[in-house]
């Protein structure tokens, strides 16, 4: 394929930018950000949309004002990051109901039933797609985190 500016293929033509300079009726990446949920503290945000699309970034059990909840139960634990979920998601008028996909980063494996649980109570009869991982370690020192996929 020619690229536009140069006249040359788009692989060796050297533009970095990758489409950056075309004008078409594409929507950009948009942040999505919302004081229900705990504040990105990194270089993230707490979800990115591109009007169709919804993807969180993975939300730990931390409550809205920072509060971290890593010595409590897993159940508490999944429960707050589904909430946490939930609130990013209900500020692009989205619920649960619209999640297409769930990635769940547990510290043990053996906490999968009380994570899957609490899991279920948020999702109910029709659940997304899911993977559970256990990793290495978990941010912070709890016990999981949990990002969304979801869509309109």
């Amino acid at each position: 394929m020619e690229h536009e500016l140069c006249g040359k293929d788009t692989l060796s033509c050297g533009d970095l930018s990758l489409g950056a300079d075309r004008t078409d009726d594409r929507v950009m990446r948009r942040r999505i950000a919302t004081d229900d949920a705990p504040n990105a503290v990194g270089a993230y945000s707490q979800a990115t949309t591109n009007g169709d699309i919804l993807v969180t970034a993975g939300q730990l059990p931390m409550t809205p004002d920072g509060t971290l909840l890593a010595n409590e139960s897993v159940g508490k634990q999944t429960a707050q990051a589904l909430s946490n979920v939930a609130a990013i998601l209900d500020a692009e008028d989205l619920t649960m109901e619209d999640v297409l996909k769930v990635t769940v980063y547990l510290d043990d494996i053996d906490d999968f039933e009380a994570m899957n649980q609490t899991y279920s109570e948020f999702f109910g009869t029709k659940p997304p797609a899911r993977s559970a991982i256990e990793v290495g370690a978990v941010p912070k020192g709890a016990a999981l985190e949990i990002e969304a996929i979801a869509t309109r």
